[in-house]
């Protein structure tokens, strides 16, 4: 047996082929009755539009891009980002839309993501992890495309962004340490190149100079956000003999407490640790790590939301939102 066609359809309900096209593709002009009955019909027989078509007659392809400017390895070696894809897959194929994803090093996305933007491959993109310097959001601007980041850009005002409070979240993280009676505190930051390690240390360092505790340089070493560079910035904090450390992500933090025990050092007795992001692992740590929590499956969530909404009803208004983050105390402080 065929597939039924428009035509079917259209004569199924008496209506004409064009208004069955026009229901399919959601034009808000149809009579309310008309939708219905059309509706009706394709309820009955189970009828399945052909997307590929449908996108093109409507200039759409029904495809989200994600690009995370970072190396593979690096990518699925952080919970963060798995999280981050999570939220943004579910929000898309709860309203039929799919993703497509780039991740590698900057150079590499550039040459792939201007053939997919300039081919019209996606109807808009996310970028997550954002770094400062990468032309990347200049070429998106001249695609015309509509495009989101998760984290927000320091400079640019027109950029639509979904962001946590990360400057909040790091000053509430150091002003525990201190009310626990430590002074002698730590930081392991995040890349200077993205904003959420600008930010996280601007939140130490508004908590030191609340307190009239003075910056140490010997206190403060840049990481990656990468366990492996958390454990090697504490092997060096160790010289310092600081007794408290806050580690501006989850992995660094783990990677801290694992020089401190190799180091015969007791956590938090000697040194105590908080990271940043409450990802899974962080309550089931050894000791459960303190931790500042960001909302990392709703930031996915909203991005795509939020993107999805400026490609399908176009405003010039920005779309901007920062989300709260929350301390959870646990037993590594």
């Amino acid at each position: 047996m065929s597939p039924l066609t428009l035509e079917d359809i259209a004569r199924m309900s008496g209506v004409s082929r064009s208004t069955v096209s026009r229901v399919i593709n959601g034009d808000p002009n149809v009579n309310d009755k008309t939708r219905e009955r059309v509706n009706q019909v394709i309820d009955r027989i189970s009828f399945q539009p052909n997307l590929a078509a449908r996108g093109l007659a409507v200039g759409r392809t029904g495809v989200l891009g994600m690009v995370i400017p970072m190396g593979v390895a690096s990518i699925f070696s952080d919970p963060y980002f798995p999280i981050l894809i999570q939220g943004v897959t579910a929000t898309c194929n709860a309203v039929d839309y799919s993703v497509m994803l780039w991740m590698g090093e900057p150079e590499y996305e550039r040459k792939t993501i201007s053939k997919i933007l300039y081919n019209g491959l996606v109807d808009g993109v996310i970028v997550s992890s954002m770094l400062l310097d990468d032309p990347l959001i200049e070429r998106l601007g001249e695609s015309k495309r509509p495009f989101i980041t998760v984290g927000r850009h320091p400079t640019n005002e027109r950029i639509n962004y979904i962001d946590v409070d990360n400057r909040i979240g790091a000053f509430q993280a150091v002003s525990h340490l201190m009310r626990s009676g430590r002074r002698r505190i730590a930081v392991i930051n995040g890349p200077a190149n993205m904003i959420a390690g600008q930010d996280r240390y601007k939140g130490y360092q508004d908590a030191l100079h609340d307190r009239g505790i003075p910056l140490n340089p010997e206190w403060i070493v840049e990481g990656d956000f990468s366990e492996i560079s958390g454990y090697l910035a504490m092997r060096r904090l160790l010289q310092a003999r600081v007794d408290a450390v806050f580690a501006a992500s989850d992995a660094m933090a783990f990677g801290a407490m694992r020089a401190i025990k190799e180091a015969d050092l007791v956590i938090p007795g000697d040194i105590a640790v908080v990271g940043f992001d409450d990802i899974p692992l962080a309550a089931i740590s050894n000791p459960p790590l303190t931790t500042v929590r960001q909302p990392i499956l709703r930031s996915g969530s909203l991005a795509a939301e939020t993107l999805i909404d400026m490609i399908e009803r176009p405003d010039p208004q920005p779309r901007r939102v920062i989300l709260p983050t929350e301390l959870v105390i646990r037993a590594s402080s």
